[in-house]
């Protein structure tokens, strides 16, 4: 009967130390039974590590694609402009009109998008002159006031936005397709045949 109690105390001590030992306290953590859920491996999701594949997701990405055929919330405005990336796009491009309508206020914010996003090509006139033009980095691009912009259809002005053309970048993932006709409303202050009418209207108001 001695020994049972014995054998029980200890075994009951041994179970309390083994606890004892698990349980945090000051400076000791304790012990972790599952350190990835502590302690988890993070991966960044707008960037890939090439000697860091995801394991989970497919082609070791750590974003998976959007599904098929679908359009994110608040993206809907994307799908009207959905063009390829090609010569025969930006020629269709042309017939496009800008559902927005060039108020003052419009070409206010239109204006404010423009210094953000494009004159450090374009200059702050749409002259070509911006700070990595004057720098050598780049070469000019045409000025807003020249016969080449001045005859381009609104609707190829928004495809190279969007899209990219020759040596410009692609704005599609900055702007938003109601950002970009407000930018094309401004430009159009200074280039083209309503720049004498939109100046005209933004002095009077």
């Amino acid at each position: 009967m001695r020994l049972k109690l014995v054998y029980t105390a200890f075994m009951i001590g041994s179970a309390l130390t083994f606890l004892s030992s698990c349980s945090s306290g000051g400076d000791n953590p304790g012990y972790e039974y599952a350190p990835n859920m502590y302690v988890s491996f993070g991966y960044e999701p707008l960037s890939q590590e090439a000697d860091k594949p995801n394991t989970i997701n497919p082609n070791g990405m750590n974003m998976r694609l959007p599904a098929a055929h679908t359009i994110a919330r608040g993206q809907m405005d994307f799908a009207k402009y959905e063009y390829s990336v090609s010569n025969a796009s930006y020629e269709a491009s042309a017939s496009l009109k800008s559902p927005i309508a060039a108020t003052p206020a419009v070409i206010a914010e239109g204006n404010t998008l423009y210094n953000i996003n494009c004159t450090p090509c374009h200059g702050e006139k749409g002259l070509g002159d911006g700070t990595i033009v004057a720098a050598g980095k780049f070469p000019p691009p045409p000025s807003y006031d020249s016969d080449r912009i001045k005859t381009t259809p609104d609707g190829k002005m928004f495809y190279s936005i969007r899209y990219g053309k020759n040596l410009m970048g692609a704005y599609g993932t900055t702007l938003n397709p109601e950002q970009i006709w407000k930018v094309i409303h401004y430009i159009r202050t200074v280039s083209g045949p309503y720049k004498s009418t939109a100046t005209a209207s933004n002095a009077t108001n």
